[in-house]
Order: C-alpha cells, then structure tokens, then sequence
C-alpha cells in the first residue's frame, strides 16, 4: 500500500494526541470513568476510541499483537508511529482485541516479572457496549467506595480470568475498554465481583 492510500492520522496532531493522553490516563487513575476520545478516523476500520489510544500511545519501541491482521490498519499504525508488528502475545506492549468474545486468555499475554512488572501487555478490547453487559461491581486504587460496570460481548469466564490476573500484582495485564469514541480502564490493581442481587 503506498503512502498516497494510507489513510490520515490526527487531523490536529499536537492536540488531539495531548487529548487522547489525558484520556488513557484518567480511564486508567479512575477505573470505571468512561471518557471520550474524539471523532472517528475516516478510512480507518477501528472504534475511534481505539484508532486514538494506538496513535497516542505507541511507537517504534511499543510492538502490537493484531488479533484479526487487517494489513490496511496495520500499515496505517506503522506509518503513523513506527509501532512494529508483534509476531506473538508475549511480546506485545499493546495488544488490539477487535473480536472480545473470542480473545485469548488474559494470562496468554506478557504479566510483567516481579522486578520489572511494568514489561505488561496493555489490552484494548473493542466491546459492544460499555453500559448494557452484566452489573459488575469494581473497587480499588482511584474509585471511591465502588463503582458499578457494565461490560458488553466479554467471554463467559472473561471476569474469572480477571481475578486471577489481579491476584498476580503487581504483575498482570492492564485493559483499556473501547466502544465508538469512548473509553473504559481497568487497571490491574482493580477488584472486580458480580454484583449482589444482578
């Protein structure tokens, strides 16, 4: 694909990507908040939220597990960021999950060592809905008291996988949640329970 046919990044770098920032690091301090990221990419087969986050967040040095290899998007990436293609889960920085019901398991991707667990995947997980899933309820670092999610199209046992990765702090994957323009973090230090009586 020529550099004539990839499709636009930021029509407002410097902006758009200070936005996008913000964004990712209040889903991220304030798990549950669901924030907005900005309009759609034209020509780009991403949620907007998503097609914000890579922009924002990767480049040459963070690699990319693509769950569905969409060559077009995947050029677009690499065009824009330098981010590199990511052969395995292992060794993602970021991992794009565009189908969440059939994602691998959380445990497949890189959880950081004891002395480095910052060498973590960090997931976006492209989900129907961020208000119409099962009531869960989330309490931790950077939620007062509790909040209540409602995450849509997860697998069946996705919320069992979760607190098995939340016993592992400070190892573990961390998600960004993306749906249209908009955005939901789960850090790895939050604890996640159904919620009585849902």
């Amino acid at each position: 694909m020529s550099h004539s046919t990839l499709s636009a990044g930021f029509a407002d770098p410097v902006h758009e990507s200070q936005r996008a920032f913000r964004a990712a690091l209040q889903a991220l301090s304030r798990p549950g908040t669901v924030v907005s990221l900005g309009e759609a990419v034209p020509g780009v087969a991403l949620h907007a939220a998503t097609a914000h986050l890579l922009l924002t967040l990767t480049d040459e040095e963070t690699p990319v597990w693509w769950q569905t290899a969409d060559t077009q998007v995947m050029q677009w990436l690499r065009f824009h960021t330098g981010a590199p293609l990511s052969p395995t889960l292992q060794g993602a920085a970021f991992a794009l999950l565009a189908s969440a019901e059939h994602m691998p398991p959380l445990d497949s991707f890189a959880m950081g060592t004891p002395e480095a667990p910052e060498f973590s995947s960090t997931l976006l997980i492209e989900v129907p809905s961020l208000a119409s899933g099962p009531a869960m309820q989330w309490s931790g670092p950077g939620i007062r008291d509790t909040v209540t999610a409602h995450i849509a199209g997860l697998p069946q046992n996705f919320w069992a996988q979760w607190q098995a990765n939340h016993a592992l702090f400070p190892q573990g994957v961390d998600i960004i949640f993306c749906c249209s323009d908009r955005a939901v973090g789960l850090p790895r230090s939050t604890r996640v329970q159904t919620l009585k009586g849902a």
